[in-house]
């Protein structure tokens, strides 16, 4: 097992549409209007182009994704902060914790080191039945909520990661 993290390019479009819509078939199930879960692969290759999009690649395979939307870009979060969107898990090898392993990555590695920020934010729908309890398991907290029109409650949450350079989020 050779795990590789990176950005994805347009070429990986297909595969990211493949692992997203059979990540987020339960999402579909339970009538939650996500960008991701009824993405097609003009809509993939958009967030490539427009978003920080990572991936985990294992022997050659993409296992899962997940973007950072960025403050000064076109969907920027609601706090001034990255904004971690499109998190997917290839079902085929979900609950082996390789979401955790890419999430953390991204915190860690790509938010607090790289790009020097003090906190991530995310949106989660209210209506899912465990997203928002596993988020807080992982550090983040609730913010805020909107309604977005997408027939949920979006609930905002933020995790800090750098609280010496929280002073300008808050």
């Amino acid at each position: 097992m050779t795990q590789q993290f990176r950005l994805a390019t347009e070429e990986d479009a297909a595969e990211l549409l493949d692992v997203s819509l059979r990540a987020y078939e339960p999402i579909r199930q339970l009538g939650i209007h996500f960008a991701a879960a009824t993405a097609d692969l003009e809509t993939v290759k958009k967030n490539i182009r427009n978003n920080a999009c990572y991936v985990l690649v294992d022997d050659g395979k993409i296992i899962a994704t997940v973007s950072v939307r960025m403050p000064w870009g076109l969907q920027p979060g609601p706090a001034g902060l990255p904004h971690i969107w499109w998190f997917a898990v290839d079902p085929a090898v979900g609950k082996k914790g390789i979401g955790t392993t890419l999430l953390e990555w991204v915190e860690q590695t790509v938010i607090r080191d790289t790009l020097k920020a003090p906190g991530v934010t995310l949106g989660t729908a209210d209506k899912h039945p465990w997203l928002i309890d596993m988020y807080e398991r992982k550090g983040y907290e609730r913010i805020g909520e909107k309604d977005l029109g997408k027939g949920h409650i979006t609930v905002f949450m933020r995790k800090i990661l750098r609280p010496d350079l929280l002073q300008n989020t808050q």
